[in-house]
């Protein structure tokens, strides 16, 4: 019986997963789980890539003692960051997308190749954080004069495993610099922007094999997260879906990507998926709740902080993408701020979160369904977030649509799929 392992690392925590076939049916044993959050450097955000090898490195380990045959391995990630190389070494620090320093970047960069000619080559979403903004802020701050190379999150802790740099597709169109029509980078981005050439490499496909650590394959899964959790969606038809946790990942599948006025007003996203087009948006997710909770409550369960927010009657809500809410110092008073008066209790915060958050799923949906032509019936949720019934209840009755909340971990899951399938067996 053949075992793979997902290595799946989400912005606030890690998990190793181990997953094999049996009896037709996919089963899976958490062996480790980790921390993880940025730091905070000489005024930036930042990540500790040494800790975050060191976490992967000992959940194999952990993994090998209890299965001591794994036949590959997969590592996924949140999308966009990066890790600029000097050769074999990494050119620290190596900054978070809540980082500040894209801001007095992106105009820059706009003069340069406006958003409107961005959209129309990648069909990619402004975020402040994009790929493409950071690494001009890297260009200007002279960090790519001695890059030899740089390697999304997930393809860098892997070449530390096997040696080998990789370029995986799905994880390279987050960042805005991805050709919609050619499905590579985009030479024309590139030349705009003055950027290295010798950085941007062909982009490798989820289920190739790349190398080998203490004798399992090392193999690309969809290694943006939400790639592959889409891939782990237990899902009849063609359906809309969330993949909540940090962030709302809203989507649903299309055959090409969508690049016209209406997405690129709607701010929609055309990410890449194992064989098809993922058009979603990102929506600032369970961050909001996570920071209040923190913040005003941090001993509190969660099944009393959604109890008593929904007996609350606080009825005021936020633009939960309010740019904000993105990385504030109190999430309280970025609330606060953006309210004609605060609540009278902590319960309020969290109402306001929750309904603002199904406020804002309500406009995406209706934007999907406007852009696509189409009309759905259902809306999975997975991940973190689809434990959360108050707010599936509050989604359900601000869409409209059948809410199928499966509170699995499914990027993990998808990760497996996509190792299974590639290693000769039917996943």
């Amino acid at each position: 019986m053949k075992k793979y392992l997902a290595i799946d690392i989400g912005a606030s925590s890690g998990r190793h997963i181990i997953g094999w076939q049996e009896d037709g049916e996919l089963k899976t044993e958490e062996i480790y789980r980790f921390p993880n959050g940025v730091t905070e450097q000489d005024g930036h955000l930042t990540w500790d890539i040494a800790a975050l090898e060191h976490h992967v490195r000992t959940g194999i380990d952990e993994a090998l003692r209890a299965c001591p045959e794994i036949e590959s391995l997969s590592v996924d990630t949140w999308g966009v960051d990066y890790v600029l190389l000097k050769g074999e070494e990494p050119i620290l620090p190596c900054y978070a997308y809540r980082d500040s320093r894209t801001e007095n970047v992106i105009p820059k960069v706009h003069e340069r190749i406006s958003f409107s000619g961005l959209y129309r080559r990648t069909g990619i979403q402004f975020q402040t954080f994009n790929t493409v903004y950071q690494l001009y802020a890297d260009k200007l701050a002279g960090r790519l004069e001695e890059a030899s190379d740089f390697l999304m999150m997930p393809e860098y802790l892997m070449y530390r495993l096997c040696g080998v740099k990789s370029h995986e597709y799905t994880n390279a169109t987050t960042g805005g610099m991805i050709s919609a029509e050619t499905g590579e980078y985009d030479p024309e981005i590139i030349r705009a922007l003055d950027l290295p050439g010798k950085l941007f490499h062909p982009l490798q496909r989820p289920g190739t094999v790349i190398g080998e650590y203490k004798g399992i394959k090392v193999m690309l899964c969809a290694t943006h997260d939400t790639g592959s959790a889409v891939e782990g969606i237990p899902m009849e038809g063609n359906e809309l879906y969330i993949s909540s946790g940090t962030w709302s990942l809203l989507g649903v599948k299309t055959p090409k990507p969508l690049t016209d006025e209406g997405s690129e007003a709607s701010n929609y996203s055309n990410e890449g998926g194992v064989g098809y087009n993922r058009y979603q948006k990102n929506i600032m997710g369970m961050w909001l709740a996570n920071r209040l909770r923190s913040e005003l409550c941090p001993d509190k369960p969660w099944n009393e902080i959604t109890a008593e927010a929904e007996e609350n009657h606080f009825d005021h809500l936020v633009d939960v993408n309010d740019l904000v809410f993105l990385a504030p110092e109190s999430m309280k008073a970025a609330f606060d701020a953006k309210l004609p008066h605060p609540p009278k209790c902590t319960a309020g915060y969290f109402r306001c979160a929750y309904r603002s958050l199904a406020e804002g799923y309500r406009r995406a949906i209706e934007d999907i369904e406007r852009n696509t032509g189409k009309q759905y019936r259902r809306l999975y949720i997975v991940g973190g977030g689809a434990k959360n019934k108050y707010l599936n209840r509050l989604t359900a009755e601000a869409t409209g649509k059948e809410v199928i909340a499966l509170p699995i971990e499914a990027t993990a899951l998808g990760n497996i799929m996509i190792q299974i399938k590639n290693g000769g067996e039917e996943a």
